[in-house]
């Protein structure tokens, strides 16, 4: 059985993997010549390809406001288009440049996921399953947590 202790540790261990995971990500952003985690917004839409705004601003948890300079900001760097959707004039797809998003990103990641792939690498296979255990239960929780949040809205 784990102690009290044991769990704090954990918990405030978790705690620094965030903060430092904003910090990593805030910083690339900077070096991608982007305001904040914009990057990573961009990752929905290289996941998801192409959606409306109100889409972009359900997945991200941004107001429709913010979404909308987000993707000011994005297409001035060329990065996404707004085009009129065909079956309804009053909404606009955002469509991702695939090309240009990944050659101005994966390069600032490239260095991240191969030192995370070998550090991977050193764990056996029982370890694996525990790291993929604890990642898929701790994004179950932050997203009831969302849906929480989202309900009291």
């Amino acid at each position: 059985m784990v102690n009290e202790e044991e769990i704090r540790k954990l918990l405030k261990l978790s705690q620094q993997f965030a903060y430092t995971s904003i910090q990593m990500h805030e910083a690339i952003g900077r070096k991608a010549g982007m305001a904040g985690t914009d990057h990573k917004y961009l990752g929905f839409l290289l996941q998801r390809g192409k959606m409306t705004a109100g889409e972009l601003s359900k997945i991200t948890g941004l107001t429709t406001g913010a979404v909308t300079s987000l993707i000011d900001r994005c297409e001035k760097k060329k990065l996404v288009k707004r085009q009129p959707d065909i079956y309804d004039r009053r909404k606009i797809i955002i469509i991702p440049d695939i090309k240009k998003i990944t050659k101005l990103l994966i390069p600032l990641y490239e260095d991240f996921r191969s030192s995370t792939e070998k550090m991977f690498a050193t764990f056996s296979p029982e370890d694996l399953q525990v790291l993929e255990r604890y990642f898929s239960n701790a994004m179950e929780i932050a997203n009831r947590k969302i849906e929480t949040i989202n309900q009291k809205k």
